[in-house]
């Protein structure tokens, strides 16, 4: 989901909505600045701007390495809320007439988009069912806390590439969304609260054959499944002590999340073996496999002493090799790297002329 316009916070302050995650308030506030001196991105080649204006992210590949599925607010569009858009990478380098074609057709709120095995089709979260307008924003600075809203209208739909809706694969009051595709084409995997927790479930393609993989209390979600299909990678809070419990608890039952203490998980794709891979502290979230299956890369703040500075990292599945990849601008998020292993998607406030945007960059890959 897109980020919300807050107000800077002296501290930690992450990403202003739920869903796959979005761009934290005062990164957009401080949009150009890098956070230090600025130094190679090696991995990166080619670098191209892919949207211009507004708040665009969550971008994900489709099958054939040819397109992106994302959400934008751009203002452009005449879009007030988050929208799911689809652009051919080939067209929208560097072109800033480019329009992207409109897959959620306007309705609500939408969120984390996913293309479909077949490539003609994208998966989606939103809150059309209750209302074609844009849900209301909580208060989100409760108790000085930085929160995330858990709309419970969210629901998981399918569309075509012209937007026509074809499917509604959740119908549970409550909140359904941060859909997935597994590589093998047979499991869709997202977050629900349908347990009286944030859990990660899989289902089947038509929405039958629900299976819940996680039941440790705490937020579980911004799920991803391994190359081969074997394993997701995943953030998630862990709370302890009885305070950070019933905190967390209160808050749900408002239906918030606190999402400034988060560590990156991995587990088999049927829930099991479940491990730790960051012990950084702060917030770590955004993770996406390494074609090689043993690496994941992440968005991650721990570095950071002003908590709003956002770079991605790339560390091995067991917790060794951490590695920062970006340096330039203040926020980086949203790493994807294209099926075919050759290009990375991410989505960055660089070159933004000073405005608050966050756009869709892509590049080549350089292992």
């Amino acid at each position: 989901m897109r980020p919300y316009q807050l107000p800077l916070l002296k501290t930690l302050v992450l990403p202003a909505a739920i869903c796959c995650l979005l761009i934290p308030a005062s990164a957009q506030h401080h949009s150009t600045a890098p956070a230090g001196p600025s130094k190679p991105e090696t991995h990166f080649k080619n670098i191209r701007q892919l949207t211009f204006g507004g708040d665009n992210a969550e971008a994900y590949w489709s099958p054939d390495s040819k397109w992106l599925t994302f959400q934008s607010n751009n203002p452009a569009w005449g879009l007030h809320c988050d929208q799911i858009y689809a652009m051919k990478v080939s067209k929208a380098a560097g072109k800033a007439t480019y329009k992207p074609r409109s897959i959620s057709g306007g309705k609500g709120r939408t969120t984390c988009s996913f293309f479909m095995p077949d490539g003609k089709h994208i998966l989606f979260a939103s809150t059309m069912s209750a209302a074609d307008t844009c849900p209301a924003v909580p208060d989100l600075r409760k108790g000085g806390k930085y929160l995330w809203p858990l709309y419970n209208s969210y629901d998981i739909y399918v569309a075509d590439l012209k937007g026509n809706i074809t499917k509604k694969l959740t119908d549970t009051k409550g909140y359904d969304a941060e859909a997935v595709l597994s590589p093998k084409g047979d499991k869709i995997l997202f977050t629900s609260d349908r347990s009286g927790d944030l859990e990660l479930w899989t289902m089947n393609l038509d929405g039958s054959g629900l299976t819940q993989i996680t039941n440790e209390l705490g937020y579980d979600g911004g799920a991803f499944f391994s190359p081969d299909g074997s394993k997701i990678v995943f953030r998630a809070s862990r709370p302890k002590t009885d305070a950070e419990i019933k905190e967390y608890k209160d808050l749900l039952s408002q239906g918030l999340v606190a999402p400034t203490d988060m560590e990156i998980f991995v587990c088999n794709a049927d829930g099991s073996d479940q491990r730790q891979v960051t012990r950084l502290g702060k917030a770590n979230w955004a993770p996406y496999y390494h074609p090689s299956g043993k690496k994941i890369i992440f968005s991650s703040n721990h570095h950071s002493e002003r908590g709003y500075d956002f770079q991605l990292f790339m560390i091995n599945e067991d917790g060794t090799g951490l590695e920062q990849i970006t340096h330039e601008s203040i926020f980086n998020s949203f790493p994807m790297f294209s099926p075919d292993g050759k290009k990375i998607a991410w989505s960055s406030n660089r070159d933004n002329g000073g405005t608050r945007d966050t756009n869709v960059f892509v590049a080549d890959w350089v292992d």
